[in-house]
């Protein structure tokens, strides 16, 4: 589609500001999430802070030409829980955190160096558009799921126990349970969630203007407005089913973020069951490296579909290179402060393909904002009121974006090949079944498990037909070097016949002058 705003474009301020909020509430729920599923005291307002000062970082090594935000990363959740593991003391668990993304950046870093010297031509032959481009979509897809549950949870839980009755060794043994339940009417989250999904269409399909480059922002407003008054309604009533949006947040508002960093200083670093420091750091570094090399994939993935959608490849300009070191470095700076190692996001790209807005200078305000709002405890609690329902509007439209740009990719692939067909099929159906490989700690996602098998399935399928080309190709060549000669022989024997003729002539021309 075409840009509204290209890369080097920047609007005015006031847009600036409305353009970085909604990039700030796209990204937002993904990237608090993380530190919140960890819990070990990680702090949500910390993890927006590293993803701003990693994304600073990314766009500094980027040169300014890539408009994508970094967030926490999910696919190192188990890396992260590995620092924690083992009755090791806090203070060890967050020096873990920071050298375990260290590792993972160090990865990063060298790869960068190898394609340095390699150059990037091996990426588009062994990912190539019928690669890359379901792969691309499996992103989105793959996220499908999260954003129709989300559709019907609210942000209001309640603590309910159940006696359960269990025969074990013959014995009769009951057992007190107790689980967190949503008490909202899952059908109004529902309609809260449509109502949010329908503005956010309705703002980019026939809004103008300001309107139509910011429906995340106005979406996402309308739809926390109709449930905060399903909520007022339920509490005013004493009525639980009306009850999304969890205000109660508020009242214990975490008024500065805490510093990844912070607690290594606090306490003592006791291994508790894994043996010794060094041990304990062997454990981070199998934990995170191996994660690492999974993301860079993804890494790939997101880049060339955002390059897509600007129409500029980024793998070229400003290079494969920088972008691996800007996500590299930008996620080691990133997890000193919030404790997450962060990556490119797919709902940043999907905003920038929306909204059509790739200005670098609305990522660095985005960057700047987060920064700057996870001081302010108002906001980021706000934000983190934001039921889940509303969310999952606003994602159900940004995740198909994400699927349907990297299906636009397959526009020139002959799908009546049966080569091609082979390889779009087995990466669509491995990413949408979910395929997963768990190898202890470390986890290989769906995306990753789509993209490996593809490039398999893309090599076999090619096998007979790079060697038929590549006889196509000597032999076109060689008769590309027998046409030249030839041509080049007809026009020495021209130049010479027409010089001989000219000479004729010409004495011909003095005889005849002469003459008279």
């Amino acid at each position: 589609m075409k840009m509204i705003y290209g890369v080097k474009d920047r609007p005015k301020a006031g847009q600036l500001i409305l353009f970085s909020l909604q990039q700030l509430l796209a990204i937002l729920a993904a990237t608090i999430a993380v530190p919140m599923i960890i819990g070990n005291g990680m702090s949500p307002s910390a993890a927006l802070f590293g993803a701003g000062v990693g994304t600073i970082v990314y766009l500094l090594f980027t040169k300014f030409k890539s408009p994508v935000f970094l967030g926490s990363s999910f696919a190192f959740l188990g890396s992260m829980g590995a620092a924690f593991a083992g009755g090791v003391s806090t203070s060890l668990g967050y020096l873990g955190l920071i050298i375990g993304a260290i590792f993972a950046g160090l990865v990063y870093v060298i790869i960068a160096i190898v394609v340095k010297f390699a150059g990037v031509k091996w990426v588009d032959k062994i990912m190539p558009a019928v690669v890359i481009g379901p792969t691309v979509a499996i992103i989105g897809l793959s996220l499908a799921g999260n954003a129709v549950g989300d559709l019907f949870k609210g942000n209001v839980t309640k603590n309910v126990t159940e006696i359960i009755a269990k025969i074990v060794d013959g014995n009769a043994v009951i057992e007190e349970v107790t689980s967190s339940q949503m008490v909202c009417s899952p059908y109004l989250a529902f309609l809260c969630g449509l109502i949010t999904l329908a503005v956010t269409i309705v703002c980019s399909v026939y809004g103008k203007k300001l309107m139509k480059m910011i429906p995340f922002v106005i979406g996402i407003l309308s739809g926390y407005a109709v449930a905060a008054i399903f909520t007022g309604i339920g509490h005013a009533t004493h009525t639980e089913a009306l009850q999304i949006i969890n205000f109660s947040l508020f009242n214990n508002m975490q008024w500065y973020p805490e510093f990844a960093f912070l607690p290594i200083f606090k306490g003592e670093f006791q291994t508790g069951d894994v043996g010794s420091i060094g041990s304990y750091i062997g454990t981070i570094a199998v934990a995170y490296i191996p994660v690492a090399f999974v993301v860079f994939a993804e890494h790939i993935a997101d880049h060339k579909n955002i390059s897509s959608i600007i129409e500029y490849d980024l793998l070229k300009d400003p290079g494969l290179t920088r972008t691996l070191l800007g996500d590299g470095v930008g996620s080691m700076a990133g997890a000193i402060f919030g404790g997450c190692p962060n990556t490119t996001y797919g709902e940043s790209v999907g905003c920038v393909a929306i909204s059509g807005n790739a200005s670098v200078v609305t990522i660095l305000t985005t960057a700047i904002l987060a920064i700057l709002f996870s001081f302010i405890a108002p906001f980021v609690t706000f934000l983190s009121t934001i039921p889940s329902c509303v969310m999952g509007g606003v994602c159900v439209a940004l995740y198909g974006f994400i699927a349907v740009s990297g299906l636009k990719m397959l526009q020139g692939v002959d799908l009546g090949d049966n080569k091609n067909l082979f390889v779009v099929s087995v990466i669509l159906i491995a990413g949408v079944g979910g395929m997963t490989l768990n190898f202890g700690s470390i986890t290989v996602t769906e995306v990753a498990c789509a993209l490996i098998l593809g490039i398999l399935v893309n090599l076999l399928v090619n096998i007979k037909k790079k060697d038929k080309s590549a006889n196509i190709d000597d032999t076109q060549d060689l008769a590309k070097e027998e046409v030249a000669e030839i041509t080049a022989d007809a026009t020495v024997n021209t130049a010479e016949q027409c010089l001989q003729d000219t000479t004729v002539d010409t004495e011909i021309h003095n005889d005849n002058k002469d003459i008279n």
